[in-house]
């Protein structure tokens, strides 16, 4: 005698229905599970304990958090525009429209090392300073998007010229804030296990390494105008203006840029900042610089007190005394509503009609500060 048949009608086409349903929901939860595993602790630490007396004494701490020397609005009102909408319909190419250009730098000229001078930028703001025999990186950020999460947030228009294990032993980390296109969990991480070299950040950030495993000993906190020595280097965290946070908590560590001094060669870097009369005091106080790194993207007339046009850099940098200008901050996210390439076409007409000797290299190239490469206008190739 046969088995009866199952029944094949509409009951188990609702079954197969809903366990198909149901897989996909566990899929859907799953994915998500992925993609905010990593956000808690990518958030960073919290000031407490000692870090947060240390920072309850700095001037620029009160009231529960960190401020700049004048009232800054992170955004001005403009009731003329709608942000959300340009950014989703806006007309600016915002990205390259063929693969930006990589250089693999070659080992560095054989120079007197009291002389020494180079500077290789890896994009955005991540660059190694060659100083005097020694190795300085600033703003390391390696992971594929600027993000708590690994999958969303604004994504690298171009890899990393080199891999982190290809980097050469380094005397000093330089973060100048928190933000996560500067500061980055996972590189942290790495550099943490490959290197030995102590961190340098802005008070209250060494709670973000803390949490983070970086050992306690390679943790350097520094206000503005306070100075770490390494080696024959004095690096010294400079004042800037712009604001901080990772999650919902704004301000709650410091900002700042950075001057990097040896015997006879000095550099600064901006970090993020608008403009400001600070550029001319830390120029009076430490320049002349033989080099700047100066931040020129991801502005906006929305937000002009907290990033520089690529005009007002350069005005910055001359207020700071430098030498060759060397712009950071642009080609690797894109942070902002102009068009990809704008910021170096607008600073490269600026460089021009002051004067100012200005060199622009392709990630991964190595800049020899007293033998600039001549600008070529690379980037309008792939803009």
């Amino acid at each position: 005698m046969r088995a009866p048949k199952e029944p094949t009608g509409p009951t188990t086409g609702r079954r197969i229905s809903g366990a198909a349903a149901g897989l996909a929901a566990l899929a859907g939860l799953a994915g998500l599970a992925w993609a905010v595993r990593d956000i808690p602790a990518a958030l960073g630490g919290r000031l407490t304990g000692t870090r947060a007396e240390r920072a309850g004494r700095s001037s620029q701490f009160r009231d529960g958090v960190f401020h700049n020397r004048t009232d800054t609005r992170t955004m001005s009102p403009d009731s003329d525009r709608n942000l959300l909408r340009e950014l989703i319909f806006g007309k600016q190419k915002r990205r390259p429209t063929s693969a930006v250009p990589l250089v693999r730098a070659t080992a560095a000229p054989a120079v007197d090392v009291a002389r020494e001078l180079n500077v290789v930028w890896y994009g955005h703001a991540s660059a190694l300073i060659e100083i005097e025999g020694r190795r300085v990186l600033l703003d390391p950020v390696w992971s594929d998007r600027c993000s708590p999460s690994a999958a969303v947030g604004p994504r690298r228009l171009h890899e990393p010229p080199v891999r982190l294990d290809e980097l050469p032993r380094l005397d000093a980390i330089l973060i100048s804030h928190d933000h996560y296109d500067h500061l980055d969990m996972a590189t942290v991480r790495e550099l943490t296990a490959r290197q030995t070299a102590p961190f340098l950040v802005p008070l209250g950030v060494g709670a973000h390494l803390d949490r983070w495993g970086v050992p306690a000993e390679r943790i350097i906190e520094l206000d503005w105008s306070q100075t770490h020595r390494v080696g024959d280097l004095e690096i010294t965290c400079a004042a800037a203006q712009h604001f901080s946070g990772r999650g919902l908590r704004r301000n709650g560590t410091l900002w700042s840029s950075w001057v990097v001094a040896g015997q006879h060669r000095k550099v600064y870097y901006t970090g993020d900042s608008g403009y400001f009369d600070g550029y001319a005091e830390i120029g009076a106080a430490h320049g002349p610089f033989d080099v700047t790194l100066m931040q020129i993207g991801a502005y906006d007339r929305a937000w002009p007190g907290i990033h520089m046009f690529p005009e007002e850099a350069v005005t910055a940098h001359l207020d700071l005394r430098g030498g060759l200008f060397l712009p950071v901050h642009w080609a690797t996210f894109n942070l902002a509503l102009h068009d990809w390439s704008e910021p170096v076409d607008r600073l490269w007409a600026e460089a021009k009609a002051r004067d100012v000797r200005l060199a622009v290299p392709r990630p991964g190239e190595r800049v020899v500060v007293d033998d600039p490469p001549a600008v070529d206008g690379w980037w309008q190739a792939v803009a």
